[in-house]
């Protein structure tokens, strides 16, 4: 197994310390064939050396990408269609240039086309929904979550992301992580590879460490929380996560791909690398510049298909060793 930490948190530091970054204890897990994980809640530190991720050579996941749902527990229809239309709106058609226009989704995504091989075009497949729960409400090992996107199917192409609902124990859901990307083989010989992701809805168990910030951290100063763009405080930080996690999934599927160091198992990724950033001027405990709705108050930095407004992380950048920021 390997392991790979980041996380978006707002942690509890003064501005003195503007000129430190915000860097995530990575943890191990026991589970095998498991990759990157969130780890939001256990922050440090450090000085600000340049960010670099090696690209260590290993396949990516670059050209039609497939990207099926699996809602294990009871989400509602609108808590669907937020997912749903963040994953349609990753590789959508440029909209016909306006003044001033926000940026899109699909701008944030096409960071990770400056990566070896020229990026993945996303699809929406299939929506699988386990309202009963089929292995129970938890909590669900890390292999639990293989073997649920395992029966989902795969297929050279795709990749399945399984999402638990608020009230679904993952262990260690918030304890050490709010979602991991993974990898695993199949097909009949079993040699085929796929990839997978995880991540879960944050509102009842973790709002403070994994909807960050769209809900106040549980330690540090208490400033007030943002309003999430499409009104959900779980649906919102979830999205965050997956987010994240699918843009480690395509530029590092199978633990040989970018990652920092050498160490495959402590290596952030390209949205791990931008832990607690999604708007320029970010410091730790400030999210930097966002966009503000006028009707709603909430904060976003990226549009999505029909209008629906996202706040997503900042990505590594591998043209320039900085962190990408939409705003």
């Amino acid at each position: 197994m390997q392991s790979m930490g980041g996380g978006r948190r707002k942690p509890a530091y003064p501005p003195l310390l503007l000129r430190f970054v915000l860097a995530v204890v990575v943890l191990s897990a026991a589970a095998p064939r498991c990759a990157a994980f969130i780890n939001p809640r256990m922050l440090f530190l450090v000085k600000p050396d340049p960010i670099v991720l090696r690209d260590h050579g290993g396949a990516l996941l670059t050209g039609n990408l497939t990207v099926n749902l699996l809602f294990y527990g009871r989400f509602t229809p609108a808590q669907r269609a937020v997912v749903a239309d963040f994953v349609r709106s990753l590789s959508a058609p440029a909209p016909a240039p306006a003044p001033a226009a926000p940026p899109s989704v699909a701008s944030w995504w096409r960071t990770t086309s400056l990566y070896r091989g020229g990026g993945a075009r996303v699809a929406l497949g299939r929506q699988i929904l386990d309202e009963r729960m089929s292995l129970g409400r938890g909590p669900l090992s890390p292999g639990d979550v293989a073997a649920l996107a395992r029966a989902a199917g795969h297929h050279r192409g795709a990749v399945t992301a399984v999402l638990t609902a608020a009230d679904v124990a993952v262990a260690p859901f918030c304890v050490s992580r709010c979602g991991a990307h993974g990898r695993g083989r199949g097909g009949a010989h079993g040699r085929a590879r796929y990839a997978y992701l995880w991540a879960g809805d944050p509102a009842r168990q973790c709002p403070g460490q994994c909807a960050w910030p769209f809900h106040q951290p549980p330690h540090g100063p208490q400033a007030p929380p943002l309003v999430p763009p499409n009104g959900d405080v779980g649906a919102d930080g979830m999205v965050i996560s997956l987010a994240a996690l699918l843009a480690g999934t395509v530029t590092n599927p199978y633990g040989d791909g970018y990652y920092q160091g050498d160490d495959a198992g402590a290596g952030l990724e390209a949205a791990t690398a931008c832990a607690g950033v999604f708007g320029s001027g970010a410091y730790p405990g400030y999210p930097g510049k966002l966009l503000t709705d006028p009707a709603t108050g909430a904060s976003y930095n990226a549009v999505g298909l029909g209008g629906r407004k996202y706040l997503l992380p900042a990505l590594w950048d591998p043209t320039t060793s900085q962190c990408k920021t939409l705003v």
